[in-house]
């Protein structure tokens, strides 16, 4: 019973490390998102990733020549006053973890 309520407590304490750490792609792929987003949108200064909902998928695919290593999708949430609804968000990345397209949709 001991080696069960010690398992159960260590596994609790790993997951609760790893959630609060946000892989380095997904703050990358946030922040291409947010500059690129500003372009049309430049009262905009904040997008946040609902981290319960992103998947993040390693790839080994092509679009065109370029290599994709790397998805990831979620539900982001722009800082606007007119809707708290959450948009989709998509990010691919290639070698090196660099950033090849970011893009948001209203669901």
């Amino acid at each position: 019973m001991r080696l069960a309520f010690a398992a159960f407590a260590t596994s609790l304490v790993v997951s609760s490390f790893a959630y609060a750490q946000v892989p380095a792609q997904v703050e990358a792929c946030r922040l291409s998102g947010l500059a690129a987003i500003r372009e049309r949108s430049p009262s905009l200064d904040q997008i946040t990733l609902d981290m319960q909902s992103l998947a993040i998928s390693k790839a080994n695919t092509r679009v065109g020549d370029t290599p994709i290593t790397m998805v990831v999708m979620g539900d982001a949430y722009l800082q606007r006053d007119k809707t708290d609804k959450p948009n989709r968000f998509v990010c691919l990345l290639s070698d090196h973890d660099k950033i090849v397209l970011t893009f948001f949709t209203e669901q």
